[in-house]
């Protein structure tokens, strides 16, 4: 699985004009099921996002969770991040998992989150998003989970 997570103040994902999903101080996570991913992968995504100390402690140092601090998540389908632009100019996504394995491990990491975190908010699978934020710091982290051998 691939991802690319963005510390924010706040964070809202729109699909026709309609907010479908909104965050406070949290993390924003674009999320990529690519071929051969399992809910392994997820299982471990979702470990990393809820411990990865990324948030400044009372001394100023990235020393704090999206869990100690109460922050929200907020968890958006992006197939995009599975583009290979090596050959030529129009992005292949030939990496990028089938729509149906896509939607099943999206709804699986969703599901494992709210079961794991009291603040979870989502985008919605295969829409137009608009999506909007105000990016803390910045910092924004690329992660990739590869299928366990």
């Amino acid at each position: 699985m691939i991802s690319l997570l963005q510390r924010v103040q706040q964070a809202r994902v729109e699909v026709a004009g309609e907010v479908v999903g909104a965050i406070g101080a949290g993390l924003l996570v674009l999320v990529c099921a690519e071929r051969g991913d399992t809910e392994a992968e997820a299982d471990r995504l979702l470990a990393k996002l809820l411990k990865l100390r990324i948030f400044s402690d009372a001394a100023g140092k990235m020393n704090q969770s999206v869990q100690d601090i109460a922050g929200g998540l907020l968890l958006v389908s992006q197939f995009t991040l599975a583009a290979d632009t090596t050959g030529g100019n129009r992005p292949s996504f030939t990496q990028a998992a089938a729509p149906d394995e896509g939607r099943r491990l999206y709804d699986y990491l969703v599901s494992q989150a709210r079961n794991a975190h009291p603040y979870v908010a989502t985008g919605q699978f295969a829409a137009d998003m608009q999506v909007h934020l105000v990016n803390d710091g910045p910092v924004t982290i690329p992660l990739r989970m590869a299928p366990m051998a």
